[in-house]
């Protein structure tokens, strides 16, 4: 299996993409497989996280440039590129609403799709092998891959601007000082440490975690005074959960909140 999951407990699982789907991620081979790993961990009501890496040098290096050439050669360039992004465009939806926490391990290099990949993520924890790079101006290409749209709210418009024009590749270092990568760690403990970010970031309520994911997305499309509405209603939603009855009480009764049954 060149993309495969398994479980680390309390509710975390572990999507690795291997061999090929690490080095060809965004080809009509590998795209498919990867999609269907991660979309059966956000459909999956017992996973309430999931921590991302790849093998090797790489994490997700993009698409299969050898797949282009034979498109270009037959003349379905365009066909090639919309069935990939008919598929990796709704994947990146669901992970940036999803109430699932995902974590990106990045072992290696992440580059167009696979950049976008890990920028959807909602951290992203680095070894010092881990590396950024847009690599679409190379080959001709306009960015794809939601990565003109989340790179610039992590590190700022013009700093993305440069990145993109100037097809820059960031070390782990270099990307987490702009904030494109949380934090970097040794590669030893590269997994245990998107893990423990997993475990903490979703011992939440369900409702909270949604919720929380949804007006962080939201929040620069709306004027303030939408946005305060918006948060009234998710506010007076979650008032209504088994989640605030149990936080109000270990609360008053100066316990540790258990919402381990709300995932």
């Amino acid at each position: 299996m060149s993309v495969s999951f398994s479980d680390m407990g309390h509710g975390v699982r572990l999507v690795r993409f291997s061999g090929q789907s690490a080095t060809q991620s965004f080809s009509r081979a590998f795209l498919p497989e990867i999609a269907k790993a991660i979309n059966s961990g956000l459909s999956d009501s017992e996973v309430k996280a999931m921590v991302l890496t790849g093998e090797g040098k790489f994490f997700s290096a993009g698409a299969d440039i050898s797949a282009f050439q034979k498109s270009i050669d037959d003349g379905d360039s365009v066909e090639l590129i919309r069935e990939l992004t008919d598929i990796l465009h709704p994947l990146l939806i669901k992970m940036r609403t999803s109430k699932t926490i995902i974590v990106a391990a990045l072992n290696g290099a992440s580059a167009g799709g696979g950049l976008g990949l890990a920028l959807a993520c909602d951290a992203r924890v680095a070894s010092s092998q881990g590396r950024m790079a847009a690599s679409y101006s190379g080959i001709g290409l306009s960015p794809d891959g939601g990565t003109t749209w989340l790179l610039p709210r992590l590190v700022g418009e013009q700093v993305a601007r440069k990145f993109f024009f100037e097809n820059q590749i960031w070390s782990a270092d270099e990307a987490c000082k702009l904030g494109a990568i949380d934090e970097v760690v040794s590669e030893e403990s590269l997994i245990d440490r998107a893990i423990e970010i997993a475990n903490n970031w979703s011992q939440w309520g369900s409702h909270t975690k949604e919720a929380t994911k949804h007006l962080l997305l939201t929040q620069n499309v709306n004027d303030f005074e939408t946005h305060l509405k918006h948060e009234q209603t998710l506010i007076e939603a979650a008032g209504t959960t088994a989640a605030f009855a149990e936080g109000v009480d270990a609360f008053l009764n100066k316990r540790k909140p258990d919402f381990s049954n709300d995932r």
